[in-house]
């Protein structure tokens, strides 16, 4: 009998084990000799650090840039992409510095052609607008690039601000010529980084930079319809509804270490390869992407959103 139970122990013992093992989510992972005990969890997959991102209708190098918040000359580089940064859709663009010994090409995912071969022609002179504007009144706008003459160039830039802006998916139009633009007193002005910014809009600031927001800038209250102005000389680099959170949104680049960006707008003045001066009407206010009509303003200094209040001119 004593046995007979011995030997009913005997195989019971590893049945009970499997069960209270079974019934666990946390396996403990036996330590090498004269190491400390660990516990593995069950998690999912971790993103691999900058990922990567497919380009559609509209992108512009800059404004793939922007949305992600990474300097526009790093995703060039990362992606062996020259001046004048022409993408196409369906590229697959790299959000992170390759690793050692990695080759970078022009090349989309899965090692095709980064410009297929029905695509025509790299454009050579900025043409899209995501969203078509209903003709502007009051205020004349360029329809395409065109280079400005010497006296609207920037205030000291590091390099020279080129007009050429490609964006992914159009074809190449005639350039016409720019039509002069008035531009508005914006009272005083504010000289760093090489730029002389001044305000955008005349309203109260009602929310502050917040460096840890997902859209890390200044809100600039005003009503629909309120002009929204260049913050300093500059070109259009982006001029769409492509970024979620933003609306109607322009992005001004003003030399290369400087973009500026206007949000939020109901309708946009301006396009891409458009050379502006400071104080000129890019847009009117209004409340795309928001629950109010505001300005989303922001700086952004080598690809990193910066306080705005330390640019902009007291008032």
């Amino acid at each position: 009998m004593l046995k007979a139970m011995k030997l009913i122990r005997r195989w019971l013992a590893p049945v009970a084990l499997t069960g209270a093992l079974a019934g666990c989510s946390t396996v403990v992972v036996e330590p090498a000799p004269g190491a400390h005990a660990t516990v593995a969890h069950a998690t999912a997959p971790a993103r691999a650090p900058g990922g990567s991102y497919r380009v559609v209708h509209g992108d512009t190098l800059y404004s793939i840039a922007f949305r992600n918040g990474v300097d526009f000359r790093d995703l060039a580089r990362w992606n062996g992409i020259a001046a004048p940064y022409t993408i196409w859709p369906g590229q697959e663009l790299r959000l992170s510095q390759p690793g050692a010994g990695t080759a970078v090409a022009t090349t989309a995912h899965h090692g095709h052609p980064a410009r297929p071969a029905s695509a025509p022609p790299a454009p050579a002179a900025p043409v899209f607008q995501t969203v078509t504007p209903t003709p502007a009144t009051g205020t004349s706008v360029a329809k395409a690039a065109s280079p400005a003459p010497a006296a609207t160039s920037i205030a000291a830039p590091a390099q020279p601000v080129s007009t050429t802006v490609p964006v992914a998916g159009e074809p190449v139009h005639a350039a016409l010529p720019p039509v002069p633009t008035p531009v508005a007193s914006t009272g005083g002005s504010r000289s760093v980084g090489g730029v002389s910014w001044h305000w955008p809009a005349s309203g109260a600031v009602v929310k502050r930079f917040r460096g840890g927001d997902s859209i890390p800038g200044i809100e600039i209250a005003g009503k629909a319809g309120d002009p929204v102005r260049a913050a300093a000389d500059g070109v259009v680099v982006y001029s769409g509804n492509g970024l979620v959170g933003y609306g109607e949104l322009v992005i001004i680049k003003h030399n290369d270490s400087f973009l500026s960006a206007y949000g939020h707008n109901r309708k946009r003045l301006v396009t891409e390869g458009q050379r502006v001066k400071a104080g000129q009407q890019i847009a009117e206010m209004g409340s795309t992407g928001a629950s109010r009509d505001e300005l989303e303003f922001q700086i952004r200094k080598d690809g990193n959103p910066v306080d705005p209040m330390d640019y902009l001119p007291s008032r």
